[in-house]
């Protein structure tokens, strides 16, 4: 598979066209705005490695509560209520929950790093990471490419993952993602570039697109091996408000024929679905609070990665509105299953009564609190959000965005790249 080569970049107009070549990455602009910026950010070998222990020790922690949940059924339902369907995507994924997650990590201006949470459910950002330090090499001469083998290691992972179900090699594979929003047609397509380029048949479609068959699932008449699943958890299952003051979601309702179909071909070892369905707790952000709930029931290493990585987080619904309101800098509420900034609100960043409306309206057992931390900013002032990719528990490349404030999702998206 050949990648983007243009060589030398003299200006951003020249990095948008090499964009657009690509056939992966679009809108080089955001609102106008530069949506990428030419300019990486480069790690030393001994920050990146860092880096990448906070990643595969916070995937080890969701494994290490996954197993604990597993042995303690009642556990688990006393503490994170899940939903009847999203109990029985738990229930029938075996403890499974994991293939490709990222870890989205700060540096604290003490120097700790921090890690917010860990997207296991269906994370993004692989395309920016990947093809922006493929196009912009060039224009940083002797640095090492981190992401270079991001595609194979990918592919591999799939495969071990097929491997865990049968003997027959990995031939075909669905991807199945939310088709009307368009975000999404990035990752899809260079899934869809690395997956053919190993010899592997790939279609894709929508949870609607799914069809039970005798022998398993098949997506626009072709059966599948391996379902690579882009579509939230929490989307196939029922669809519940967080704030009190919200009107009820119009799709509240489970996908229940397309979900009963993949749960019962799972079941029956007919197919392997990534993430695995498991995803559906280690997603939730009450999975945070779980962590320093619950230290006590974890081993001493995890109990040691909890202190260290993990910012004190504990459930809304332990803790008084008084004194939430009260302790406005201290603070960042997390919805369970909020993504890409929406349903967070950082106490330091919003006036009194915004956050005393934010406390009165969440509905507690939908919400974390998460200690806030000062995120360090670069000599430019930027505060780099570092995601960590992890591929089968091991730290597998670098995502980066820049942005004045560690809650802003519309940040600028860099090439990451290590010292040699």
């Amino acid at each position: 598979m050949s990648e983007p080569n243009p060589g030398f970049l003299p200006d951003y107009a020249a990095f948008a066209r090499a964009v657009y070549e690509t056939g992966i990455l679009s809108d080089p602009w955001l609102y106008g705005d530069p949506r990428f910026s030419m300019t990486g950010v480069v790690l030393s070998q001994d920050f990146a490695a860092r880096l990448a222990e906070v990643g595969e020790a916070v995937a080890y922690l969701h494994e290490e509560m996954v197993e604990i949940l597993a042995a303690e059924p009642e556990l688990l339902k006393s503490f994170f209520h899940l939903t009847p369907y999203q109990q029985l995507m738990w229930e029938t994924s075996g403890g499974l929950w994991h293939g490709m997650a990222r870890a989205d990590v700060f540096e604290c201006e003490d120097g700790r790093l921090q890690c917010c949470e860990l997207n296991s459910d269906t994370p993004s950002g692989q395309p920016e990471a990947v093809i922006l330090n493929q196009l912009l090499q060039a224009n940083h001469p002797g640095l090492i490419d981190p992401n270079a083998g991001f595609s194979d290691r990918f592919v591999e992972m799939l495969r071990e993952s097929n491997a865990k179900r049968t003997d027959d090699p990995l031939r075909s594979v669905a991807i199945v993602y939310p088709t009307e929003l368009t975000e999404d047609l990035g990752m899809i397509a260079i899934f869809t570039r690395w997956l053919e380029a190993a010899g592997i048949t790939v279609v894709s479609g929508s949870p609607f697109n799914l069809r039970r068959t005798q022998t398993g699932i098949e997506v626009f008449g072709q059966e599948v091996d391996l379902v690579l699943r882009h579509y939230k958890t929490d989307w196939w299952s029922e669809r519940e408000v967080v704030w009190s003051d919200a009107e009820s979601y119009l799709d509240e309702e489970p996908l229940e024929g397309p979900l009963m179909a993949l749960l019962d071909a799972e079941v029956q070892g007919q197919v392997t679905v990534v993430n695995p369905f498991g995803a559906v707790v280690t997603q939730n952000k009450l999975s945070l609070a779980f962590f320093w709930e619950e230290k006590a029931r974890f081993s001493p290493e995890a109990q040691s990665s909890i202190e260290r990585f993990i910012p004190e987080t504990y459930r809304m619904t332990g803790l008084s509105h008084d004194r939430l309101r009260a302790e406005r800098n201290l603070w960042v509420l997390k919805s369970d299953y909020g993504c890409e900034g929406a349903e967070t609100v950082c106490g330091p960043f919003v006036d009194q009564d915004n956050w005393e409306k934010t406390v009165d309206l969440a509905i507690p057992e939908h919400f974390v609190a998460q200690k806030f931390f000062s995120a360090k900013a670069n000599a430019e002032g930027f505060i780099p959000n570092y995601g960590v990719f992890v591929l089968a528990g091991a730290a597998a490349g670098y995502f980066t965005r820049l942005s004045k404030t560690s809650t802003e999702y519309s940040a600028v998206t860099v090439p990451t790249y290590l010292k040699p």
